[in-house]
């Protein structure tokens, strides 16, 4: 008989515990902002702490995440895609449930002491309210939000909106027009982050006694729902463009917004047929992010004559 291998913390583990490969957005949502408040000239110092916090809370709540759907035995079920199912880390021994344990304290340890950094040493306190949202959302996501129909709405909330709201505060003074629009785009992509990616996990989520609007509206009706938060957050960057309160070459935004409706379209239009093509799940993550980060480039040319 050939013996265990003994438990082992490996960097892929620890990376897989975290989902390293979605914590750049966290990274871009920060970014934008921070630059829709400052019109693209942010305190760097401020900014580099909103990206810093945001990052770690995102860590946290994926490493919490990862650690109770091992526990309860749902991601030893799930058909893992690039996109959702978990990372495999700790069921395929690359990280002990010690070490993941490790990462979620590190993460939370560094989102606390960022914290304290803006609301003592900044004395940003009006952040206050924000942050403690957003701690609810990291930390009841997994045992409650996610049970209740409520993991969507959280998450679109906890990794769009308030973190683009909190990172504009820390940056100080009032919060421009441009910062509750991006907020409410961001708000809505992220809703369908999360909409999208639990869709191949519907079936085991249910018998691990999670609700998702999957199991309310169905699959065609997420789709439905997808779209509709994809039109508000159109909406939203279109009436900044239109407005003037964005960046002009914010324009090109379209572009992922395009690459996100087309397949996800054809696809609603089909009957969204299962397994949802990677395709799909693809445009969605692309959207989210080339949206940010077009913005971001949009508000750097913006702000570029003045440096």
């Amino acid at each position: 008989m050939i013996p265990a291998p003994p438990p082992r913390v490996t960097l892929s583990g620890v990376l897989g515990v975290a989902r390293a490969p979605f914590l750049p957005l966290a990274a871009l949502v920060a970014a934008d902002g921070a630059l829709a408040q400052t019109a693209g000239r942010p305190d760097p110092w401020r900014l580099a702490l909103g990206v810093l916090g945001l990052t770690a809370a995102h860590a946290l709540v994926n490493a919490l995440n990862e650690l109770a759907d091992d526990a309860s035995g749902l991601d030893h079920q799930t058909l893992r895609t690039p996109f959702s199912g978990g990372s495999g880390a700790l069921q395929r021994g690359l990280v002990t449930r010690a070490g993941a344990r490790g990462v979620a304290a590190l993460a939370g340890a560094v989102a606390l002491a960022v914290a304290a950094v803006a609301l003592a040493g900044y004395r940003e306190w009006r952040l206050l309210p924000v942050l403690l949202a957003g701690a609810a959302c990291v930390l009841l996501y997994t045992p409650w939000l996610l049970r209740v129909e409520l993991g969507e709405a959280a998450a679109g909330l906890g990794l769009g909106g308030l973190p683009v709201i909190g990172a504009a505060m820390l940056q100080g003074g009032a919060l421009r027009p441009a910062v509750w629009l991006v907020a409410l785009a961001a708000t809505a992509m992220t809703f369908n982050l999360l909409l999208f990616n639990t869709i191949p996990d519907a079936e085991p989520d249910r018998r691990a006694g999670r609700r998702s609007l999957v199991h309310r509206a169905g699959v065609a009706g997420a789709g439905r729902i997808g779209l509709a938060a994809w039109a508000l957050a159109t909406i939203a960057l279109g009436l900044g463009l239109l407005g003037g309160v964005l960046p002009h070459w914010g324009w090109l935004a379209a572009i992922p917004a395009l690459a996100f409706v087309l397949p996800v379209g054809r696809w609603t239009l089909a009957g969204a047929p299962l397994p949802v093509p990677l395709p799909v799940l693809a445009a969605n993550v692309l959207h989210n992010v080339a949206t940010h980060a077009v913005l971001i480039l949009a508000w750097l040319l913006a702000a570029w004559p003045a440096r």
